[in-house]
């Protein structure tokens, strides 16, 4: 099945059924175990959702960007980020991130599960050149599935469509070593808790590179 990952798309998803769920997300432990021993300075959160990651950075000291396309999404985040007392360290951009281009550079430009209306590697192209000089690119997608069309297993979540994952292989191809320093390039799985409480595995790709001067 095919998905548009446009506005609409996002928006149901975010006034839908996983939508509560997906307002109480912890921040992602790739994000804490990659950026928690890094300098504080800007950073971008590309497709911030419900804005856990961007909150977890603003408490961090980092002066945060976060844009996202859902509307409702974007409500919740604010709401985060005023009840954990850095309201003022975020700011919040509604954007469709195919299109949209910052007016500056970020010390750190990250995303996590980000699916705009473009090519998942074409999305990580655009968002790798918002990174300034010595800065960071930390990109947390799902990871493509291999096989032929099996099932997951009960305790694993259904696999996402080809076109919202990658593999650190195609990520990592697309980011020229004159340019970038390569510092992660892993596929790993993770267990966390349902909508429903219950186990679920959830397979990832995380990819962590720095700008050369």
């Amino acid at each position: 099945m095919t998905h548009s990952f446009d506005e609409d798309y996002w928006d149901q998803i975010w006034t839908g059924e996983r939508a509560v769920a997906m307002s109480t997300a912890e921040p992602n432990p790739h994000l804490i175990k990659e950026i928690g021993g890094l300098e504080p300075g800007t950073a971008i959160d590309a497709g911030c959702g419900a804005g856990a990651e961007a909150v977890w950075l603003a408490t961090q000291g980092w002066t945060v960007t976060a844009a996202d396309i859902a509307a409702p999404a974007l409500a919740v985040a604010e709401e985060r980020a005023v009840a954990a007392a850095v309201g003022g360290q975020v700011e919040w951009v509604q954007a469709d991130l195919s299109i949209w281009e910052p007016n500056t550079r970020f010390d750190l430009v990250t995303t996590h599960y980000a699916h705009p209306a473009m090519p998942q590697l074409e999305f990580y192209d655009r968002i790798a050149s918002w990174v300034a000089a010595h800065g960071t690119l930390l990109i947390v997608g799902h990871l493509h599935h291999h096989g032929t069309g099996d099932q997951p297993h009960e305790h694993e979540r259904p696999h996402p469509p080809a076109e919202a994952s990658a593999t650190a292989t195609a990520i990592t191809a697309r980011l020229d070593p004159a340019t970038w320093e390569l510092v992660t390039a892993e596929e790993s799985q993770r267990t966390m808790a349902g909508p429903d409480g219950r186990p679920t595995t959830i397979a990832d790709v995380v990819v962590r590179a720095t700008r050369r001067p």
